[in-house]
């Protein structure tokens, strides 16, 4: 029998609430994934990708990587693994240098033989290069009485799934009898013409909405052709502590705060999810009492949609466009002044082209007349009559543009009307007396930013949330029919 550890999303370099103890922790889960691989002697530990939760992860991180992997192989025990969207690079990926360091394998198209069982990657692929991708595996050696696919993304029936697991098995040239996933934070198992697919799960919790306990899953092939998947929980990993609570009408902070007061919060990351009717609370207040017990982290998240007692403000916001005009008019400028001014403004123009554009505006006006740079005469600001150059080039552009500045204007009422709340309204008191940004809450069955966003910060206040439907910024441009060499 030939026994494995499938896990993944370790995220190692996520500075969850901004905490550095929480980047501790994502570092330490993955040792301890690797020390029960020793323990147990495993025939390998295999990662289905989002190894590090940043494509430029810190030196720190890497370092502590490094030696986590250097006792996998002091054990003799192979580290398999695929390239999450997380830590995708475009050209050679982390992988490949641990690879070159004789510490990993990064799976691919070429089957990694272990004892028997054949194991085949795929790097995550961008929902928009799907679409050409040509399942095309190099056939089982003679060798092997199983082979496996390990990938990473979301897929059927899973929750939020959008790539389907059927097609790929079906359009795959090679049967697998198992297929080992990650991306998705919650582990689940389910069977997809006659293959075993199943998610392992994070390492460390990377939501307030993961509450089960974390782990990895343990994979067993005997040499009947049969599989096994089992699940093992981590046991030393940071305590959560989840007070819900559900208030009645005239309860508020007081009632928050008793609940709170039952629990032990001692270097535990809490989390108070506030439901029901009452009183308006300060979040604030809580998360400093959680902390004054000890808390390592504390998050208010209050869910109610409390009516607004305060009188009501009618709040407008003047188009930023026409209020810079109002000022540029009032400067008493020439019109060919104002005509560079709105050269330089102009949304449209490449900011590297601006310099060589305005000097040949420039010119051509100094030609036309050398006095065109004089100052304009004085004119009242309520003389509508007035049409300038500047007045000009913006009606040049038609309904279109006001349609635009129109939008604008929407938007700063909706973004501009009051500070912008970080992840939903909540806040995050820290160890350090700090309010800093959390992560959002999110369903606990997507990994990531992830929407997939630009890299992440040093503290990302978002989840690593894989919104696998994004395309990380860096990858290459998509080719008209995309195969598995191209994510190797």
């Amino acid at each position: 029998m030939t026994r494995v550890i499938h896990t993944g999303d370790t995220h190692i370099g996520y500075q969850q609430y901004n905490s550095p103890q929480r980047r501790e922790d994502f570092l330490e889960a993955f040792r301890s994934v690797v020390e029960d691989a020793v323990a147990d002697d495993v025939d390998a530990v295999v990662h289905a990708g989002d190894l590090f939760h940043d494509r430029r992860p810190g030196l720190v991180d890497l370092q502590g990587t490094v030696e986590i992997l250097r006792t996998l192989a002091d054990a003799d025990i192979p580290f398999l693994a695929v390239v999450g969207n997380h830590e995708s690079k475009r050209d050679a990926q982390w992988l490949d240098l641990f690879a070159d360091l004789g510490l990993a394998t990064r799976l691919g198209a070429d089957p990694e033989v272990v004892d028997g069982v054949a194991l085949y990657g795929l790097d995550f692929v961008p929902r928009s290069r799907r679409d050409d991708l040509e399942y095309a595996f190099e056939p089982v050696p003679d060798e092997a009485e199983h082979a496996t696919l390990v990938t990473h993304g979301l897929f059927e029936p899973f929750a939020h799934a959008d790539w389907d697991t059927e097609e790929v098995l079906e359009a795959s040239t090679v049967d697998f009898d198992a297929v080992l996933l990650g991306d998705n934070h919650k582990p689940d198992t389910a069977e997809v013409l006659d293959t075993w697919v199943t998610y392992c799960g994070s390492t460390e919790r990377a939501s307030a909405s993961e509450r089960e306990d974390r782990g990895y899953n343990l994979v067993d092939f005997d040499e009947d052709g049969g599989v096994a998947i089992s699940r093992r929980g981590l046991t030393d990993t940071r305590e959560f502590v989840f007070v819900d609570v559900e208030l009645e009408a005239g309860e508020g902070v007081d009632r928050v705060q008793e609940r709170v007061r039952q629990h032990d919060l001692e270097d535990a990351v809490v989390i108070v999810t506030v439901e029901g009717e009452g009183k308006a609370i300060t979040p604030a207040t809580i998360e400093e009492a959680a902390i004054d017990r000890d808390a390592l982290v504390a998050r208010v998240n209050d869910r109610r949609e409390l009516p607004d007692e305060d009188e009501e403000v009618s709040v407008s916001f003047a188009d930023p466009d026409a209020a810079v005009r109002e000022r540029v008019r009032e400067l008493g400028l020439s019109d060919a002044a104002r005509s560079i001014d709105e050269t330089v403004r102009d949304d449209d123009l490449v900011d590297s082209n601006v310099r060589e554009t305005v000097e040949r505006r420039v010119r051509d006006l100094l030609e036309d007349d050398e006095s065109a740079f004089d100052p304009a005469p004085e004119r009242a600001p309520e003389d509508e009559d007035v049409t300038t150059v500047a007045d000009e080039l913006v009606g040049d552009n038609g309904a279109g543009e006001d349609s635009s500045a129109a939008a604008d204007s929407e938007s700063v009422a909706t973004n501009g009307g009051e500070p912008e709340a970080t992840n939903g309204g909540e806040s995050v008191a820290t160890a350090d007396g700090d309010t800093a940004e959390t992560d959002a809450t999110k369903p606990d069955a997507v990994d990531s930013d992830a929407t997939e966003s630009a890299p992440a910060a040093e503290d990302s206040s978002e989840e690593p949330t894989d919104d696998s439907s994004e395309e990380p910024t860096d990858d290459p441009a998509d080719a008209d029919t995309a195969s598995l060499g191209d994510f190797a």
